[in-house]
């Protein structure tokens, strides 16, 4: 795994933030340590989200016992990746605001 120091995280917080695809993610919680900003939280996938996944990505959700990852403190985000590198799903991106 690539390793990034936070001083090497250039952006400003709240330029860019991680968006997790709920299709994708299966709740590993892979990102939660890695990040520097606290970014990430671990938990019950919302009625609302889940009610907008596909019938495949339902079931996956069951499988993986009903977990995603949520950005309460997305704001906080420096843009340095680590996240997007430990998921081990692909379900996280950076997307710049705005």
């Amino acid at each position: 795994m690539q390793t990034q120091k936070l001083d090497e995280c250039k952006q400003d917080p709240g330029i860019i933030v991680p968006v997790v695809n709920f299709s994708r993610c299966e709740g590993k919680a892979d990102c939660v340590p890695v990040c520097p900003e606290h970014v990430f939280e671990i938990r019950r996938i919302t009625t609302d989200d889940y009610k907008e996944l596909g019938l495949l990505a339902q079931i996956k959700q069951r499988v993986h016992g009903m977990k995603v990852a949520y950005t309460p403190r997305a704001d906080a985000c420096r843009a340095c990746g680590l996240c997007v590198i430990a998921c081990p799903e692909k379900a996280i991106t950076l997307r710049r605001v705005g």
